[in-house]
């Protein structure tokens, strides 16, 4: 059995129900909230594996949920949602979604989203070597071999890299990424971001032009595929 338990935070009821079915049919252990309040408190009752959550909820925002969760829960969190534009999207994930769907759903594709984020979490313990495909990065020495070959970067580039690595799957945003690697000065240089990932993909890929590490997500970010 998978024993995960998913914490659902939705307010439509046929929604939570059917949810329920999936996830249970599948291993899962479900528990539903039908608003902010309740879905918050029940996250920290029950310490879920994952928790999918809707934007539009009676009480408060999804946005608002998500915020307030990330000061304390380091687990996976995926939106299922009808809001479906990019600012919707961008705004989730800059607060800390680990993935985004929207409504209505497939649901082989939900639970290998769900798979997925189970087997990463948000938050990845520090390794002493990060492994993918023919990548290796020793984290102590800043060190990067590629199919055995030596890879030199510079600090910047490598630091971008073990960001990129550490969230294996995940979409991260421009602004994320320029906030982490150089500073909230520079959030919105997503310019001076694609001169970077232009370099370390010269360095790293095996067709630059065709990359299968780092994946661009248009308008969006960049997202890590081993």
């Amino acid at each position: 059995m998978n024993k995960a338990t998913i914490l659902v935070i939705d307010d439509e009821p046929q929604i939570r129900k059917l949810l329920e079915i999936i996830f249970e049919s599948n291993d899962y252990r479900c528990i539903a909230a039908a608003d902010a309040k309740s879905g918050i408190a029940m996250a920290a009752s029950y310490q879920p594996d994952l928790i999918l959550l809707d934007l539009g909820l009676p009480d408060k925002s999804g946005q608002f949920v998500l915020q307030e969760l990330r000061t304390w829960f380091d687990k996976a969190i995926i939106i299922l949602s009808v809001q479906n534009t990019e600012e919707d999207v961008v705004n989730a994930l800059d607060n800390g979604a680990t993935d985004y769907l929207t409504k209505p759903f497939r649901t082989a594709e939900l639970l290998a989203r769900i798979r997925s984020s189970l087997r990463r979490n948000i938050v990845v313990e520090q390794k002493e070597v990060l492994k993918a495909g023919d990548l290796d990065v020793d984290i102590s020495s800043r060190i990067v071999h590629k199919g055995g070959q030596l890879v030199k970067l510079t600090s910047t580039e490598f630091n971008l890299l073990v960001l990129l690595m550490h969230n294996e799957g995940r979409v991260l945003t421009h602004q994320f990424i320029l906030k982490s690697i150089w500073g909230v000065t520079y959030q919105n240089e997503t310019q001076y971001l694609r001169v970077f990932i232009a370099a370390l993909r010269k360095k790293i890929e095996t067709h630059p032009e065709k990359p299968t590490y780092i994946i661009t997500e248009s308008g969006v970010g960049y997202r890590f595929v081993s």
